[in-house]
């Protein structure tokens, strides 16, 4: 019966398809490389992060060769630190930059790198429908000319970057 219930979520969601084209992601992704700490920059606003500034998200590879990711970030009622963990995976061995991210089974949601630069200091992540948009960095800050680049590739790929909200990183 729960597994009937969770198709049926899943057929709904996928028939609210977006009428954009199939949305294109970066090469490849060496996530070796990837793993670390990397700063949420903007986000489109959702209510898992309603609140939250000072968000980060530190990426560990398991040996199970899936990544372990810690999203931590403070609420701005009170300062409380949140924390979630989550479990990413690459389903298609063809590229490592279609992730799976799952919170808890069984659901999981489509993490895709659709920019990242060649020295892994700034991400552009989205997911098909275009529901979910991130701009990450290494540094807690962003060079205002990467960022409008990042906008303005996010734009033309079909997100509504007018949803963009761009996050505190002053909390020290």
């Amino acid at each position: 019966m729960l597994r009937k219930l969770a198709y049926s979520i899943l057929l709904a969601i996928s028939g609210c398809a977006s009428t954009n084209a199939p949305l294109a992601v970066v090469g490849s992704v060496d996530l070796n490389r990837y793993v670390g700490t990397w700063y949420e920059i903007a986000r489109f606003p959702h209510r898992f992060e309603k609140d939250l500034q000072c968000v980060s998200a530190t990426y560990t590879l398991r040996e199970d060769g899936r990544v372990t990711v810690l999203n931590k970030g403070r609420s701005i009622k009170d300062n409380s630190l949140r924390t979630a963990e989550v479990v990413a995976w690459t389903p298609d061995p063809k590229t490592s930059a279609k992730l799976k991210v799952q919170f808890f089974w069984p659901f999981s949601g489509n993490y895709w790198i659709l920019d990242l630069d060649n020295e892994y200091q700034q991400v552009l992540i989205g997911e098909p429908g275009r529901e979910y948009l991130w701009i990450l960095a290494r540094s807690k800050t962003l060079d205002e000319e990467v960022y409008l680049r990042l906008v303005q590739k996010a734009s033309s790929m079909g997100f509504d970057t007018s949803k963009l909200e761009r996050v505190s990183q002053s909390c020290d």
